[in-house]
């Protein structure tokens, strides 16, 4: 009988810390976002100032101290290196950004959005929206 109790014990325990270790998504936990542009398969050049635009829902907190950040991944979203731009408000839906000389045909954006103490670093990586970047300059029309 009592080892029953100390397992029945153990199990609600373990029950209880079991959410702070599940990795949940980012839509699970109130964020999310969606790419506008640049657009799939959208080839951009070197030097061009294009609109980062998107959608997102954000969780109901107080975003005082809260940003939104935007990243850049050269190899298709395995790794993203680049932090592409200025500190925004989460609000934020765009942002003008000059693109850089790093020839890609797998670049993905990832929008981020977080709140220091108050909402965890959230990530909404965005691989439906592949685009690539030329090693050419911007054509003349």
């Amino acid at each position: 009988m009592k080892t029953r109790g100390f397992i029945v014990t153990m199990l609600a325990v373990a029950f209880s810390f079991a959410p702070q270790f599940v990795n949940t998504s980012s839509a699970a936990n109130g964020y999310s976002a969606q790419l506008i542009s640049p657009t799939t398969g959208q080839v951009l050049y070197p030097g061009q100032k294009i609109r980062v635009e998107w959608r997102s829902i954000l969780p109901p907190v107080n975003l005082g101290a809260c940003e939104m950040e935007v990243w850049l991944s050269l190899d298709g979203g395995r790794t993203f290196t680049m932090w592409i731009s200025p500190w925004m408000d989460p609000k934020a839906q765009y942002f003008y950004w000059t693109v850089p000389n790093t020839p890609t045909n797998a670049a993905v954006l990832d929008i981020r959005f977080g709140c220091e103490q108050f909402y965890p670093e959230s990530y909404s990586p965005q691989p439906a929206s592949t685009f690539a970047i030329s090693n050419s300059t911007v054509p003349s029309y």
